[in-house]
């Protein structure tokens, strides 16, 4: 176990695509005790139209089958929130000028190649994409630290995932994919699970702070987790898609301070504040809900990559 938990500002669309917002969060982030400020590689360009989600699917019995997200609507949001390279450039330099590690999240192989020099000191994958081998490959050949979260994830594409990453300074991430998660379906034991196949696991938390703080984070540090990663945001939890389930940079701040407790500090804290935390547990060992298997549906064939002249799926 890491003798300090990491801690990752998640700026993920919170910057609404303005460099100047997004450079408030850095060094808000940096001096409220974030290891890590994370931003998305994602490119608009690369969104891909599939038919089936232009309206969704809905059985007999009213049961979802397929989600409903319309490509034009979609891409018109991401459009918004495009970061160039140069910005990527940028961001990599305004994180060392405010003294806090970079992350980007890479979601195609495309990107992989595109961000391969700006020199950032981390890389995440989404739960999405934890089994995608190929992308996995590319990434480890960056020679950089690797998040990797594996909310969206069988156990047999973990364990896959994690045999070819030997030799690979990595940590995995458990996450649930329903935002905002709730405090009865969080199933932090999880964390124990994963640690079969590496000591450093952590959690990527999207519970919402305006309803439970930090109790996620807290519990999930008091049950070992090595980092710990929240979408994070300094404006209103209103002003953008992600922010009910951002925190703020004073919760940031209070999240890193529980962080560097000793571990009987902690709990004291938690056995006081959160008297029901019991039921953050969950199961160690589960299957998929229905809504995180509908997410899973949507969000591994979301973007297209650009490879030359060919474009292909991350997935079949």
């Amino acid at each position: 176990m890491n003798d300090k938990s990491i801690i990752i500002a998640e700026c993920c669309q919170n910057h609404n695509g303005k460099k100047e917002l997004l450079k408030k969060m850095i060094h808000m982030a940096a001096e409220n005790g974030a290891d890590y400020v994370k931003i998305q590689a994602i490119k608009s360009r690369d969104l891909s139209f599939r038919e089936r989600f232009e309206n969704g699917e809905i059985d007999n019995e009213g049961l979802i089958k397929t989600i409903k997200r319309p490509y034009k609507a979609e891409l018109e949001r991401l459009e918004k929130l495009d970061l160039t390279l140069d910005d990527e450039f940028w961001f990599v330099r305004e994180c060392k000028i405010a003294g806090v590690k970079s992350m980007t999240t890479i979601f195609t192989r495309t990107a992989v190649k595109e961000v391969s020099e700006t020199g950032y000191d981390a890389i995440k994958i989404a739960s999405y994409d934890c089994a995608s081998i190929p992308l996995l490959n590319d990434i480890k050949k960056l020679n950089k630290k690797m998040f990797i979260s594996t909310g969206a994830t069988y156990d047999s594409e973990i364990q896959e995932a994690v045999n070819n990453l030997k030799d690979v300074d990595f940590e995995l991430l458990h996450c649930v994919t329903i935002y905002p998660t709730p405090l009865n379906e969080l199933h932090l034991n999880r964390i124990k699970f994963l640690k079969k196949f590496t000591p450093n696991v952590g959690y990527s938390d999207h519970s919402k702070p305006s309803k439970t703080g930090l109790m996620a984070s807290k519990i999930a540090l008091a049950l070992g987790a090595t980092n710990i990663e929240r979408h994070y945001t300094v404006l209103s939890e209103n002003e953008t898609k992600d922010g009910p389930v951002s925190i703020n940079p004073e919760m940031l701040n209070q999240l890193r301070f529980f962080a560097d407790l000793n571990n009987s500090d902690q709990w004291e804290i938690i056995n006081k504040d959160y008297p029901n935390w019991k039921v953050s547990l969950g199961n160690a060992n589960r299957k998929l809900s229905h809504l995180e298997l509908l997410n899973r549906d949507y969000y591994r064939g979301r973007f297209i990559n650009r490879i030359g002249d060919n474009e292909f799926f991350n997935w079949a």
